[in-house]
């Protein structure tokens, strides 16, 4: 039995998949490793196809017509055997003893029956340059070393949401809630750690720095002029969010506050890109977003229009833009934007 898949998605990964792969071997036969090839054209398939050749019982090699990230994620729950799931980008890796902690938790709770639809762990800011490195800790929000719910969990401020780096979600549980990521996107890790959440009842949560997040190469999706290059697809995936949060209710007011929070920041981010941008096609985008998620849910956009960034991002004037680019401009250093 496998308890962890780890899917590995990989477009012109040679010059550094193999740090990544390296660092999952030492699961040994507890995890599965997926190295999805998404249409390389690079020497990508070649390494997958040997990592498979050389440990066969942990790593298997999907070749697919290049689809994009999301794409690349949708193969690896298709694909995956594992009670677990976890993503692992190419050019990022994992700690040693924090990936060994992991596996016996999870190991552990399977073995006494226990219920988790999700596990968290903290991530590591490993911007290239900088010799301190920022973490990702949840310590203050949720209680460590044991299950619980959303009702005892603390609020979420903004900063301190969950990334696609942070989570484990049990396999069925994403296949259940019918996940399934746009193609040719980018920035759909957004949706895949946002979209499952309202079906995670337990979840448990590990302090330890597992994943390393790399930032620094040129053309990543996070370099600021990439990320403003890219707003179309930045506002796909938030108009999906607000599709998805729309005329939407939750059970449980810790849920909501936290969906509400996540959502905040998906509006804030692309209207402050689109105000640094500053052209009059790029301000037209930012009324075009504001004016869906009113026409979406008249409540929804008055709660995220009178929020802290809400207000910030929609300052009026030149004085205004000045706001949303200092704002963005203290986001990008507390986030690690490249």
């Amino acid at each position: 039995m496998k308890f962890l898949t780890i899917t590995i998605p990989c477009y012109n990964s040679a010059a550094y998949m193999e740090k990544c792969i390296q660092s999952l071997l030492p699961g040994g036969d507890d995890v599965e490793i997926l190295v999805v090839d998404d249409g390389s054209t690079d020497d990508t398939a070649r390494i997958a196809d040997e990592y498979q050749a050389k440990y066969p019982d942990i790593v298997r090699a999907i070749h697919q017509e290049n689809g994009g990230h999301g794409e690349a994620v949708n193969a690896g729950i298709r694909n995956a055997t594992g009670l677990y799931f976890k993503v692992v980008d190419s050019d990022d890796w994992v700690k040693p003893e924090a990936y060994e902690k992991i596996l016996e938790v999870i190991k552990e709770l399977v073995r006494d029956g226990k219920g988790m639809d999700m596990l968290i762990s903290n991530f590591v800011y490993e911007k290239e340059g900088r010799e301190r490195k920022k973490v990702m800790r949840y310590k203050k929000l949720l209680p460590t070393d044991c299950i619980f719910t959303w009702d005892e969990a603390k609020r979420f401020k903004p900063g301190q949401y969950l990334l696609m780096h942070s989570v484990i979600y049990r396999t069925k549980l994403l296949r259940d809630c019918g996940l399934e990521l746009p193609k040719h996107t980018f920035y759909v890790d957004n949706l895949y750690v946002f979209e499952p959440l309202p079906y995670v009842k337990n979840m448990y949560y590990l302090d330890v720095n597992f994943y390393r997040y790399y930032i620094g190469r040129a053309d990543q999706s996070v370099n600021e002029e990439i990320m403003i290059s890219r707003i179309d697809q930045q506002l796909l995936v938030s108009k999906r969010m607000i599709d998805y949060m729309a005329g939407r209710t939750f059970d449980n007011r810790h849920l909501a506050s936290y969906m509400c929070n996540y959502m905040d920041i998906m509006m804030a981010v692309p209207s402050a890109l689109l105000t640094k941008a500053g052209t009059p096609e790029a301000l037209e985008k930012k009324k075009e977003l504001w004016k869906y998620l009113k026409e979406k849910d008249r409540k929804l956009y008055h709660k995220m229009r009178n929020s802290f960034l809400g207000i910030q991002t929609n300052y009026p004037g030149f004085l205004g833009h000045k706001v949303t680019v200092a704002v963005y401009k203290t986001a990008q250093h507390f986030f690690g934007f490249n």
